[in-house]
Order: structure tokens, then sequence, then C-alpha cells
């Protein structure tokens, strides 16, 4: 197949179809399958006058940018997805390698190997597109950690971009791909540019959980670097089922418009109901739309009334359904006292707190869902329930610590979650 087949192909989150159950050519061999691992939901680049700023350089030129991540299953060969969804122009990679993560930049030693794309060492993605490396010879286990080198020898702005990744990306100056550990003079950030998606070669067909949220998903307030957001709790708590956990977070993420990304009802097509053995998502959405109008980051937006989140929560609930996916939806935490002191702050009102409460009431007494998860009440100082717990806090008092982060991801009923019996 060719490069631009390929490109044809994934151009509109059409994963699913190229990574589809393929049985061994031989009989007398054993089946594999190609199971979703690892993805970083991409956002479109903002424009320079929202409240926040990107953290992203103007352009790559002659530099390697290396990233790491943790898979959630493990498996004997991995492909690698490239994103240039939000790019305007062709991007071009030179080379690009991937290897198992020791620390910082560094990679274990010994553990390096090519990216090819078509049998290519350089490939060129169109705008808009997504492309899947071919397979690379490289054992992983679950929960292990994954650099992947690009480098970047023509002027290329980023694209396929995800704002608050947790983890330190390091950029260098020439084309260090193989390098075992940048020099300490690279530049660190902590964002995510190109990479979205980690696959394995699995026995097994794919089993996947997608957590389609905000920036509680998206593991703000954690510790950078440690994957302690609670979709990592959660993945550790299913690696003995080989159950895939994949992270749709958004930091501004809201269900019914765009924020800092797509609106959820949006790019649940894409992020959860595309991707491979999806057999079950958890949605975290609202607090955006509840807290934004009228504060720093929608200062002209009316209020949002519980009966517009209840429908957008619904249609979700439904759209789930119709592909066969089970769903479970997460209350809304409280926000008193969010981001204040700081210019951000906002969230909270007495009026928007009136609002996250009735929605939380129909989420769980409204039965649209296959389950529910109380991530309110497991969160909630009982004696100020529009509060969040001092232990759960992680000092923002709208995101939890890592604390709060692991609380959340043991509340999940795995059954519940799941579905009894589970589907084949």
């Amino acid at each position: 197949m060719t490069t631009s087949t390929l490109a044809s192909i994934l151009r509109h989150g059409a994963l699913a179809l190229t990574l589809a159950a393929t049985a061994a050519t031989s009989t007398a061999e054993p089946a594999a399958y190609w199971s979703p691992s690892w993805m970083a939901s991409t956002q479109p680049i903002w424009n320079g006058d929202f409240v926040l700023p990107t953290g992203l350089p103007f352009q790559f030129n002659r530099q390697t940018v290396r990233q790491v991540a943790r898979l959630s299953i493990g498996g004997s060969r991995l492909r690698v997805v490239i994103s240039n969804e939000g790019g305007v122009a062709p991007l071009y990679i030179g080379a690009a390698r991937v290897a198992r993560h020791a620390e910082g930049s560094a990679v274990v030693e010994g553990s390096d190997r090519p990216l090819r794309f078509g049998g290519q060492a350089d490939v060129t993605i169109p705008p808009g597109a997504r492309l899947v490396s071919d397979p690379v010879d490289i054992a992983m286990p679950a929960l292990g950690e994954v650099a992947v080198s690009l480098y970047l020898p023509r002027p290329s702005q980023p694209a396929g971009f995800h704002f608050d990744a947790r983890q330190i990306a390091y950029v260098a100056d020439g084309d260090l791909t193989n390098a075992e550990r940048l020099p300490a003079a690279a530049t660190q950030w902590s964002t995510r540019v190109y990479v979205s998606g980690l696959i394995v070669e699995t026995p097994q067909p794919p089993t996947t959980v997608v957590t389609l949220g905000d920036s509680l998903t998206d593991g703000n307030g954690s510790t950078p670097g440690a994957n302690t957001r609670w979709p990592d709790a959660l993945a550790e708590r299913l690696v003995g089922r080989n159950v895939a956990v994949l992270n749709a977070g958004i930091s501004g993420g809201r269900l019914l418009k765009d924020g800092m990304g797509r609106a959820g009802l949006e790019r649940a097509g894409r992020d959860v109901f595309a991707q491979p053995g999806v057999r079950a998502m958890i949605v975290l959405l609202g607090t955006n739309d509840i807290g934004w109008p009228g504060g720093p980051f929608a200062p002209n937006e009316p209020a949002v009334r519980a009966e517009a989140v209840i429908q957008g929560l619904r249609q979700l609930a439904e759209m789930a359904h119709a592909h066969n996916v089970r769903i479970m939806a997460g209350t809304i935490a409280p926000t008193e006292r969010a981001l204040e002191g700081t210019p951000l702050e906002g969230h909270y009102s007495p009026e928007k707190d009136k609002v996250r409460q009735a929605v939380n009431r129909w989420i769980r007494e409204g039965g649209a869902f296959d389950a529910v998860v109380d991530f309110d009440a497991v969160l909630r100082d009982p004696a100020r329930p529009s509060r969040l717990k001092a232990a759960m806090d992680s000092g923002d008092h709208l995101h939890p610590g890592d604390a709060g982060y692991r609380a959340m991801a043991a509340a999940v009923d795995l059954d519940a979650l799941l579905g009894t019996p589970a589907r084949p």
C-alpha cells in the first residue's frame, strides 16, 4: 500500500478499518491482532488571543523531537501513529525511531529501532492526515514506556497538538533520533506534537475502553511524568484482563461546544467509536460547559442551562448504544474556589453549582447510561459539598491531585463498565 493510499484511508479517522483484526497467513501459526494501547487526542492550535498560550515553538527546523508515552497493554510488535491533523502544509519526517524509555530523554540501550512507512525511512504526511508506521519488532510489556524520536529536517509548524501532556518532551538540534540520551541543552516542554497513538500486536482481539473527558481526565494536577492520571490507574486495574485504556481527555474540553479542543459530541466519533475493539467508554464532561461562560475562557457566552448539558449527555449515550458500546457516566466534581486568586478564576458561582448539581442528579437517576461512577461523591468535602476534599485537591481547587485520581479510578466498577457477561 502506498503512502498516499494510507493517508486517504486515515484522513477521516477510519483507523479501525486499517487496524481490523487480521489472522496469520498460515493455519499453523497463532492468530495475531493489532490492538490500540495508548492515544493522545489532537487539538486545533488556538489563536494568540486565547487566554492560555500553546506552549509550542513557532516551528521546528533541523531538529529532533523525542516524546514518551506509557502503554496500557503490551504486545510482541509495535506501530506508531503520526498525526498532521490541524496542519496546513505537508509534514515531512526525515527519520523516526522508537525505543523503550529509560529515564528523562534516555532510552534503554539496544532497544532502539527505526520506524518505516511503506518500507521507507522518510515520509510526507498530507495536511489533516494520520499515518501508521510499519510494524516494529520490539516487544513491550503492559505499562511499559516508549520513546518516539522524530527528525524534522525542514521548517515544520506544530500540528497534531495535545496541550497538557503531563510528560516532558525534548527538542535538540540535528538528527539525534538514534542517540541514547539527548544533550543536556535540549529544550523541554510539556505538550505533545505529531505522535498520537501506539498500537501493539496481541494474540487476542482488542478490547478497548476509552475515557472521554476534560482536564480531569487529561490529568491536570497530577505529578508530571508519573502516570498518575485516573485513566492510568484504571489501566493498572485492567492489566490482568488484557483491556486497553485510551485517554481521550483534553484540558479545556467541553461537551457541547469547542473549547481547547473540538466539542465532545463531535470528537467522540474519531476518538472513541473509531477505536478498534472499543467495548466501553467513560464520559466525564460538563465542568467547562458550566464553568466557562462569563469567565476568562468564554467572557461573552451566556450561562448554560442544565437541560442543555443533559441533552448533550443523552445524545452521547444514544451514539454509544448505536455503536454497540457500553457507556459509563461520571458525575461532575465540585468547583468552589477553583483557580482562586489567579487570572483564570471564574468557574464557580452558586448559580453554576446549581446547574452542576441538577446535571449530576440526572446522571445518577436518569437511566440513560449502562453504569454511573459517582466522582462527585468521591471527591467532594462532606462538610462543604461544593468544594473538593482537601486530601483529594491538587491545590488549585479545580483538579484532583494524585490521591484524588487514584480514588477516582478505584471507584470504577469494572464489571459494570465492561458488562456481564463480557461481549465476545
